[in-house]
């Protein structure tokens, strides 16, 4: 016989005995969507076999027990699938919450609010040189050249609006 011959047999076979197949999955305690699924398979498995069915004296049981078996493999996989995220999801209830977060994300207008007043606060050459380079990217040399002012100048400013943000972000926190 030959392939194409093979896979019209399967073809005519599981739609034969298509609801025989379903009914014996059904009664191994697959649901009704389940045993349609599993069938499926099977037929998608046999499709890519067309020799599958050779020296099969009856292809009704054969393709019974095969549904069955296919099923069993399920509920296998299924079972060893629920231990293994059972057992992950007993880990990940361990891992406690970082309420900071939370926090942070809760308090972020007033946490903007706090280091837009720190800016404010800075010397104006200072600001101006912390701006441009944090928010506008500028580069240092770019800064320096603009104000007239050394590079050295510019890491000055940078480090003292740092500290200062940072400062007010620690007394914010510690409210």
């Amino acid at each position: 016989m030959h392939a194409s011959e093979q896979k019209s047999l399967i073809d005519a076979a599981i739609e034969t005995y298509y609801d025989e197949i379903r009914s014996a999955v059904s009664r191994r305690g697959a649901s009704s969507s389940q045993a349609t699924e599993i069938v499926h398979d099977l037929y998608i498995a046999l499709s890519g076999k067309p020799r599958a069915l050779d020296g099969a004296r009856s292809i009704k049981a054969f393709l019974i027990k095969a549904a069955i078996n296919l099923g069993i493999d399920r509920g296998r996989r299924a079972a060893f699938e629920a231990r293994l995220f059972a057992a992950l999801d007993a880990q990940a209830i361990e891992i406690p919450a970082d309420r900071t977060d939370i926090t942070n994300l809760l308090d972020r207008p007033r946490r903007l609010a706090c280091l837009r007043a720190a800016i404010l606060e800075l010397p104006p050459q200072c600001r101006t040189v912390f701006v441009a380079h944090r928010l506008g990217s500028v580069t240092k040399e770019e800064i320096a050249t603009a104000l007239g002012i050394q590079r050295r100048m510019v890491d000055r400013h940078l480090r003292k609006a740092l500290l200062h943000c940072l400062d007010r972000m620690d007394e914010f926190d510690s409210e």
